[in-house]
């Protein structure tokens, strides 16, 4: 998107707004993956994951700060089964108790890295994506109030750190990569930032929030 927009907080939270506004959770979570991924690259990937996905949910958190807006993200324990040492945006399993996505991916992130709901406003929700550990996974884009304090569950959180969202959408930081997967070569693209490298589902999300800001 223009650098002028993406560098002015006020401009790019109003841009997030409309883009997102009456959006709702759901679309076809292999959708996004259509930009880099053939229809056999998903055949192949179709037959890795179980027939039924569970449902999850994350938190996209953009904390207004007075310099610019940021996005808050997590990187994952070193000791986890799955996607261990990624980095992620806060979030699980929509559980039973859970009336939708929305609080689920607030339930997840108060849990995981202590933030309080009451600093999080709803902005709306990107398309449904998939993961090949078998979620179907809802972001939930928030915009986060500052002023809140953080404390990690370090069961499942080494570190929570922010990124300028300007960074995040200037195409030029992302980077080309090619993963192998189920005997295809995948194309897809990561972000790397001060040693911190954001990759799969995580860029694919934040690639997404690009392409709808992106838009006419």
């Amino acid at each position: 998107m223009a650098a002028d927009i993406a560098n002015d907080g006020a401009r790019l939270r109003s841009a997030i707004e409309e883009r997102l506004r009456g959006s709702a959770p759901g679309g076809d979570p292999f959708l996004p993956h259509m930009m880099e991924r053939t229809p056999a690259d998903l055949a192949a990937l179709r037959e890795f994951l179980p027939a039924e996905l569970s449902r999850a949910a994350v938190l996209v958190p953009v904390v207004e700060r007075e310099q610019g807006l940021t996005v808050l993200l997590t990187r994952r324990a070193s000791h986890l089964k799955h996607h261990a040492g990624q980095v992620s945006f806060p979030g699980g399993r929509i559980e039973a108790g859970d009336p939708g996505p929305w609080e689920a991916a607030l339930r997840e992130a108060e849990e995981e890295i202590g933030l309080s709901p009451e600093h999080v406003r709803l902005a709306g929700y990107l398309g449904d994506h998939f993961v090949i550990t078998g979620y179907v996974v809802t972001p939930v884009v928030g915009f986060v109030r500052p002023g809140f304090s953080l404390k990690l569950d370090l069961t499942e959180v080494e570190e929570a750190f922010e990124v300028p969202l300007s960074f995040v959408l200037d195409r030029a930081n992302h980077v080309p990569r090619e993963r192998h997967f189920a005997g295809r070569t995948f194309k897809g693209y990561d972000i790397p930032y001060q040693g911190h490298n954001i990759w799969g589902a995580t860029a694919v999300m934040l690639t997404s929030l690009c392409r709808l800001l992106e838009q006419p």
